[in-house]
């Protein structure tokens, strides 16, 4: 397994912020463009009751519509899992336009689990949505299917495009209910505290415009 450049503490730290704070304290390093980073709208949380979801991704491509032409061996797959760190956010890049097949149910949960990966983030299917629930496996995709089809794995490994996003084996995956984003490893350690500051910074306002106190010089003072 390939050494995690983070340690366990510090992607706790991180976990604890919602995307939107993790967004905002990435814009404040000035590492990329405030319109890049991010997936589209259409890679849905399907389980936003679990919180937030970080880890190392792990990428592949999948089809559904054939019955297995080019596939690869899910052994070398899960293999190819084991050398990442973990945890790990499985990004799956579904070939089909539209996807007619769900790779994700509660067998694939439960072996991706076993491999300790903590959710999948696909522009494909998912299904199975109960029992993957009580398995706590987070679902970030682009549709609920009821059939897998003929899925099968074409590749693994390469960088893979979602929701607009091209994503490399080993980014580091921040997600919850407002949606996906990647958190550059060089800024990763600084940003719970960056996060704080903005948490601070937010209240002072929000604080203020809740007061009793509260008159649009004063808004003008406090937010120049």
């Amino acid at each position: 397994m390939t050494k995690a450049p983070l340690s366990a503490e510090e992607l706790a730290a991180i976990k604890r912020y919602d995307a939107p704070t993790i967004a905002n304290a990435i814009e404040a390093f000035d590492v990329r463009p405030w319109t890049e980073g991010f997936m589209s709208p259409e890679i849905r949380c399907v389980f936003p009751e679990m919180g937030t979801m970080v880890g190392y991704a792990v990428t592949g491509r999948i089809r559904a519509s054939g019955r297995g032409e080019g596939s690869y061996s899910r052994h070398g797959w899960w293999e190819a899992i084991l050398q990442a760190p973990a945890p790990r956010v499985i990004v799956l890049e579904d070939v089909d336009d539209p996807p007619v097949g769900a790779f994700w149910g509660e067998v694939q949960t439960n072996i991706h689990k076993a491999l300790r990966c903590a959710g999948t983030v696909t522009n494909g299917g998912v299904r199975d949505l109960t029992e993957v629930r009580t398995a706590a496996f987070h679902y970030f995709a682009a549709s609920i299917m009821v059939s897998h089809a003929y899925v099968h794995l074409l590749d693994f490994g390469e960088p893979v495009r979602v929701g607009g996003l091209t994503v490399k084996t080993g980014d580091l995956v921040h997600a919850d209910q407002h949606g996906v984003q990647l958190v550059p490893i060089e800024i990763a350690s600084r940003l719970p505290a960056a996060c704080e500051e903005i948490i601070a910074k937010e209240r002072r306002v929000i604080s203020y415009c809740q007061s009793e106190d509260f008159t649009l010089d004063g808004l003008k003072k406090l937010i120049p």
